[in-house]
């Protein structure tokens, strides 16, 4: 009788996507694949994994040979499960067609025209906070959840507002996005179809308000502009603002909000010196990456570090582990340091497809932070009991308990 064989124990180190709990500390995981496997292949799914920072800015730049025309996950046939074959989504054109569907709406997303919300964001952010002491003050252990209260709720704000929802409807288009956002966030939009298909009736109707009575907002901007998008078009733009323009937001606040709780000293600088919080942002979004990575297809045959990977294969690109590499940011690229003002992040990527609403996402950041550094500078975070959202592309909390005022004597 003979033993059984045991199973071969993989050699290397390995990827495996994550989501939900998983997403507590997968930063182990991106050091190994940086120092021992930086073109790495995924043998389940038959895709490759870049992890260096030279390599993932270089691929994000490089549209020619790696293309976002095929999706952005590292999943086969996306476009034609998700309905996208006739019409893709800004995300998913490559320039010139990219550039051009930008360039109609780019002028809402820079950093001066921002600024203009600030005042609104600033005003949502301290009613959120006044319900927040409120909220705590009623709690047996002065406890609320911040996801629930603030990190979530604002980016919606923000969305909508961008997108000319008025506020009268702005009830129900929160509850379309939180629907889409988790659907999205585990890579099928098809679990939110009724959320889905309400959202696509209401801005079909908003477009043809729009035709008649245009506003200051982006939707506004593409009906009225000769020879633009299509209806099916600036629908698929409005979804794409809502799937990618909310959770990522909660990520950097809901990763901020750790961070400094896990360095006190940096906080209390923070605290003191509000004025440097515009600054430790980028430090901030180094290290949360709300957008741990998406993937491209590579166009023709692309050798790397000795490798090859073929043509027509998808390649996840790696932002949070590219953001962490030291070759980059040196010896302590793990470490939170809020002086550090990093030259150059990966964290809303690089090259045609740049983040449009990295000035907006910077905003809500800052004022934050400003705000809940200025309200509750002693705040405490159960970290233990935290929870991360499904998907495997974003890297956010589901819930964050936490007591405004510290522990209660």
């Amino acid at each position: 009788m003979t033993d059984n064989p045991k199973p071969v124990e993989p050699t290397g180190p390995s990827f495996t996507p994550c989501s939900g709990d998983t997403w507590r500390d997968p930063f182990g995981m991106y050091a190994e694949l940086r120092d021992q496997d930086p073109v790495h292949h995924v043998a389940k799914g038959d895709y490759w994994v870049l992890s260096r920072f030279d390599d993932v800015l270089d691929a994000a730049r490089d549209h020619r040979r790696f293309s976002s025309a095929e999706g952005l996950t590292f999943s086969y046939g996306e476009r034609q499960r998700a309905g996208l074959t006739e019409v893709a989504p800004m995300v998913m054109l490559d320039p010139p067609e990219h550039t051009a569907f930008r360039r109609l709406v780019s002028s809402h997303f820079t950093p001066l025209a921002v600024t203009r919300i600030e005042g609104e964001v600033r005003a949502f952010v301290q009613s959120r906070l006044n319900e927040v002491a409120t909220a705590a003050a009623d709690h047996p252990d002065g406890e609320v959840d911040i996801v629930a209260a603030l990190l979530k709720p604002l980016p919606s704000m923000v969305v909508a507002h961008f997108l000319g929802v008025p506020e009268s409807d702005r009830a129900n288009f929160d509850r379309w996005t939180e629907a889409i956002v988790s659907a999205n966030a585990q890579g099928d939009a098809l679990q939110a179809s009724d959320a889905v298909g309400e959202l696509f009736g209401y801005f079909s109707s908003l477009i043809a308000r729009r035709g008649d009575h245009p506003s200051n907002d982006t939707i506004s901007s593409l009906v009225h502009t000769t020879d633009g998008p299509t209806p099916m078009q600036i629908l698929g733009f409005a979804f794409t603002m809502v799937a990618g323009g909310n959770d990522t937001t909660t990520g950097l606040l809901g990763g901020s909000l750790e961070l400094l709780s896990a360095h006190p000293e940096q906080r209390a600088a923070l605290v003191e010196r509000p004025d440097l919080i515009g600054d430790a942002l980028e430090e901030l979004l180094r290290l949360t990456c709300p957008v741990q990575g998406l993937a491209r297809t590579t166009t023709t045959d692309v050798e790397l570090h000795g490798r090859v990977i073929p043509v027509g294969k998808k390649v996840m690109l790696l932002y949070a582990s590219a953001n962490r590499d030291p070759r980059e940011f040196g010896d302590d690229a793990e470490e939170l340091d809020i002086r550090r003002q990093p030259r150059q992040i990966l964290s809303f990527s690089s090259g045609a497809h740049h983040c449009l609403g990295a000035a907006a996402a910077r905003l809500q950041g800052r004022v934050a932070l400003e705000e809940i550094l200025g309200r509750f500078p002693n705040y405490e975070l159960d970290v233990e009991r935290a929870t991360f959202a499904p998907g495997s592309f974003v890297r956010r909390h589901q819930s964050l308990p936490m007591r405004p005022y510290g522990r209660l004597a």
